[in-house]
């Protein structure tokens, strides 16, 4: 393949463009904030069950409250019932007015007891409600975070993505002025080759690979005309020779 010196040359602002996309990719894909609301974000979904288990057992304790509260209430009114018979002096049997007696007493250590259980199940909700609002305090908290590095993460897409625009447009430019089978050539090498299609021959040693050519090879590119299209024999890409080759 020949192609006018220039366009070889040509070929290496195209390389240099290629480069820096790649790097800018790179560096789109490797933002540190991406790490971070990673992190983050596995955080926030166990603060987020930690606190529905939270809000389940406060709402389990609620009614757990209600149905104590509303036994005590039972067994005061149940009591109070008992207490107004007796004092009402309807009852005159011994032996009822002993009974009715022992069931007031019976009644008042039930309701201790009840109201004992109402106590404790109020410290057990008051307990999650402290944790619920503990939790919900750090999912904020986490999530702030979050959008604080979404909101970096964010910016650093818009400065990237306008270089990336630019030097898109810059390489479309240089290589429209590339010949078509010289720059389909080093598109195909570039894939082959880690993203790099040509090279700069310098001091004899190809720039792509980093292997100093033997004497048999920097001979034949010597014999070589100018617009011929060399490759290097140890990595296969395209070798542009300049006036620090070495040749």
């Amino acid at each position: 393949m020949n192609a006018a010196p220039a366009d070889q040359i040509r070929l290496l602002d195209v390389q240099a463009l290629d480069v820096r996309l790649q790097q800018l990719a790179h560096k789109r894909k490797s933002l540190p904030e991406h790490a971070e609301i990673e992190s983050l974000t596995k955080d926030l979904t166990q603060l987020r069950d930690l606190l529905v288990a939270a809000q389940t057992e406060e709402s389990d304790t609620a009614r757990e409250q209600t149905k104590a509260e509303q036994d005590v209430d039972q067994v005061r009114q149940r009591a109070a019932r008992d207490q107004q018979r007796l004092d009402s002096g309807a009852i005159t049997s011994p032996k009822d007015l002993e009974n009715l007696q022992r069931e007031i007493a019976s009644l008042a250590k039930r309701q201790g007891d009840l109201e004992d259980v109402v106590l404790e199940v109020m410290e057990r909700r008051e307990s999650a409600q402290e944790r619920v609002a503990e939790l919900t305090e750090r999912v904020g908290s986490v999530q702030a975070k979050i959008d604080d590095a979404t909101g970096r993460r964010d910016t650093a897409f818009e400065e990237i993505d306008g270089e990336v625009a630019s030097v898109t447009k810059e390489r479309e430019v240089i290589a429209a002025a590339v010949p078509a089978d010289l720059l389909k050539l080093y598109d195909k090498l570039r894939q082959q080759q880690g993203g790099v299609g040509a090279a700069r021959l310098l001091q004899r040693t190809c720039q792509g690979c980093r292997q100093e050519l033997s004497i048999t090879d920097i001979n034949d590119i010597r014999k070589a005309t100018p617009d011929m299209v060399v490759r290097c024999e140890n990595c296969s890409r395209i070798l542009v020779r300049t006036g620090e080759s070495g040749l």
